[in-house]
Order: C-alpha cells, then sequence, then structure tokens
C-alpha cells in the first residue's frame, strides 16, 4: 500500500531523526539505515488504516530498534549475542521515549559527507539518509541507472560502519560536500524532479534549518551564510510559483505580493554581510543574483545588467553547464534573443529538458515559433516533472498555427 501525501511527508520528516537517533545509541550505521527504512515501511502499511500514532517518532524509533536488535542478534556470537541482546532490549523504551537530539541529523549529516568517501558518495548517501530522497530519485539526479546508484550507497554504507557518531573537529574538511550537499536538497524540494507536485517543501525546509545550524556553528564563512540567503531568497517566491491546481507559474507572470517579504529581507542582509568581507564565493554570488530579482517590483523592472555581471563572476568561478544556461538568458535579456541562442550553442546536451526549454523560450521571443513549439515539445518529453510537462506542452500549444 502507498502512503497517503501526509503520511509520506510525516515520515520522510522523522526519518533523519530516527536514524540520528539510532546510530548515536548503538553504532552501526548500515544496519542502522536498514532497519529505519524497515520500520518506514511498516508505518506506511499501517498508519494509512490505522491511524497516525500520537507519538510517530518515538513508534518509529521503536520499530527499528527492535529490527536493529534482531539484526545484531543474528549476526554476533551465541554467548556475545545473549549479551548484548539484554543490553539492546533495556535501551528500547528509553531510546523511544527519548527526544533525539536537536543535532542528530547534523552530526548524521557530517557522518554521511566523511572525508574517507568520494564526493559522489557523499552526496548520494547523505541525500539518501538526510534527504529521505528514493534511490531512483538521487539516480535521476545524477544521470545514472538506479542499480548503480544503490551499489554506491551501499558501498557508502560500508565504509562509514564503525565510524564515531557526533560533531567532528574538521568541519573545514568536510564542508565543501556538505553545503554541496544541502544545495541539492534544496533544489530538489524547489523543483522536484518527478511526480505530480512541482514542489516538497518538506525537503526545502530541511535543507533550510540544517544550513541554519551550520551558518549557526561558523557564523564567519561567507559561503554557509550565501547558501543560506540563496535558499531564503529563492524559497521567498514558493507560495507564488504554483497557481491553485499546482501549475507552474514562471517568474515574471508571478504575483510578487505574494513573495515573503521577511525571507527576502533576512536574504539580502545575510549576502549583503557576506560580500562586505570580499571573500566572494559561488553560493554568494547566486545569493546575489537572487536579491536583484527579489527586490525588483515588477519583471520590467530587474536590473538584467546587473545580473549579466553577477553571472560573468559566477561562470569564472564556476564554469558548469547549468551556470552557462542561466547567464545565457541573461545574455538574451540584455543583447537580445539571438545573441542569447548563440550562447546555447556551445552547451552540452547533457543539459536534458532544460536547455530545449530554454532554447524554447528565446526562439519564441525572436519569433521563430516553429522552431519554439518544437522545442518546447522536445523540453516535455524529457521532463519527468508533471507540472513541468504541463506547463511546456501548454507554450508549445499556444504557438500552434
Amino acid at each position: 500500500m502507498r502512503p497517503t501525501t501526509g503520511t509520506e511527508d510525516l515520515l520522510r520528516r522523522h526519518a533523519p531523526q530516527v536514524l540520528g537517533a539510532l546510530v548515536r545509541r548503538y553504532g552501526h550505521f548500515d544496519a542502522a539505515e536498514d532497519a529505519v527504512q524497515e520500520a518506514l515501511l511498516a508505518a506506511a502499511g499501517q498508519w494509512p488504516s490505522a491511524g497516525v500514532p500520537g507519538n510517530p517518532r518515538g513508534w518509529l524509533i521503536k520499530v527499528a530498534s527492535r529490527r536493529l536488535t534482531d539484526t545484531l542478534r543474528a549476526e554476533e556470537a551465541r554467548r556475545a549475542r545473549e549479551e548484548r541482546a539484554a543490553a539492546l532490549n533495556e535501551r528500547v523504551t528509553a531510546v523511544a521515549d527519548r527526544a533525539p537530539r536537536e543535532d542528530d541529523t547534523l552530526s548524521l549529516l557530517f557522518l554521511c559527507c566523511h572525508p574517507q568517501l568520494p564526493p559522489s558518495a557523499q552526496i548520494a548517501l547523505t541525500l539518501r539518509a538526510v534527504g529521505g530522497l528514493t534511490t531512483a530519485e538521487i539516480a535521476r539526479a545524477y544521470l545514472v541507472p538506479e542499480a548503480t546508484m544503490a551499489q554506491r550507497i551501499s558501498r557508502a554504507k560500508q565504509k562509514v560502519r564503525g565510524v564515531s557518531f557526533g560533531r567532528p573537529e574538521n568541519w573545514p574538511e568536510r564542508l565543501p560536500a556538505v553545503l554541496h550537499t544541502l544545495y541539492l536538497i534544496f533544489n530538489e524540494g524547489h523543483t522536484a524532479t518527478s511526480g505530480p507536485a512541482l514542489q516538497r517543501r518538506d525537503l526545502a525546509g530541511e535543507a533550510i534549518r540544517l544550513t541554519r545550524t551550520v551558518h549557526r556553528l561558523l557564523p564567519d564563512d561567507c559561503e554557509i551564510a550565501g547558501l543560506l540567503a540563496l535558499m531564503l531568497l529563492t524559497d521567498a517566491r514558493r507560495d507564488a510559483r504554483t497557481g491553485p491546481d499546482g501549475d507552474l507559474v514562471p517568474l515574471d507572470e508571478q504575483d510578487r505580493a505574494r513573495w515573503d517579504k521577511a525571507a527576502i529581507e533576512e536574504g539580502v542582509a545575510l549576502v549583503t554581510r557576506a560580500l562586505a568581507r570580499r571573500r566572494p564565493g559561488p553560493y554568494q554570488i547566486r545569493a546575489a543574483i537572487a536579491a536583484v530579482h527579489d527586490e525588483a517590483p515588477t519583471p520590467e523592472a530587474t536590473d538584467w545588467r546587473e545580473i549579466l555581471g553577477l553571472y560573468d563572476v559566477l561562470v569564472r568561478l564556476v564554469p558548469g553547464p547549468v551556470e552557462r544556461l542561466n547567464r545565457a538568458v541573461a545574455v538574451a535579456m540584455v543583447h537580445g534573443p539571438q545573441a542569447g541562442l548563440a550562447e546555447l550553442d556551445e552547451l552540452p546536451d547533457e543539459l536534458g529538458h532544460r536547455l530545449d526549454a530554454v532554447r524554447g523560450h528565446l526562439l519564441e521571443r525572436a519569433g521563430s515559433y516553429d522552431l519554439a513549439r518544437a522545442a518546447y515539445e522536445a523540453a516535455a518529453g524529457k521532463t519527468l516533472s508533471l507540472p513541468e510537462q504541463r506547463y511546456l506542452q501548454g507554450r508549445a500549444a499556444r504557438l500552434r498555427p
């Protein structure tokens, strides 16, 4: 039985805290993660019909603890098994009743980003254990088969087996992977890679919460401040990004009165203070671009020349295809659609539906309606997000003779 949306959101929200509580108490990250997954499956099967328990997190911890205890019993020698099982059984009720520490999720985040793991494994494991994404969702994000991603996650869990759980002292070594992972989690929440909903607010909210925690721990790090600012400035538009039926509303058509003014003010203040220290990094530049959009009272008032200048800085720091694609849009807004289309010709096809969608937009602005319609249709055929599909199909339909 597939859980309802409410139950699914509840399970996703509690899963990292449940896993953190088990790893803190018992260790055995790989076995604990398997036990938590079994508890989540049990809840998904029972809660929709039997109802959500009064203490859902405690229920999950208790069930997962029992599963983990059974696993440890089966793996240990008879005498050691009996001694450990007796000790663990005494802890099950206490673990379920104790609220997980506030920083359990953060400790879990740094564990997943252990320096012995390659960056791809760090990110995949964190998205799975902390972000709550399925293996299939992570595989789509990285454009690899699901079986390949499952093996990558399994190997990562084996590598961190036995690693002590808690806040590491060598935060700087893990920060790049940690920040990148938080960025990916937020992006998945802001625009889901697949499914019927454009946004997954639980993931975006969790990414913001974790980034706030990291910012409190390292308040002088400009890139952490920049990442938090970027999330706040982007998430501020959340309520205006979809219509009553959940359909996508593009930036230039959004009702800006629905933007979260408090989030915008906080984000602008964060990125302003960070940039004043004159140690600019990619997240600070991205946040500055978002701030220019958010502070414009109307689409026509947007300072695209400033945005283009910021993208020029960003692509020097991070010359990735996504950054160059976004810069092409800015080029088109400043110098015309043909200039933007020329930039697109230099970009790789690995961008998937994003490249076709931008091409369709610029071709439409240039008056090449047949080519624009074909580009929109190609983009609609490549995305797994139903709201994006409907939006792109609608754009194509408007251009039919």
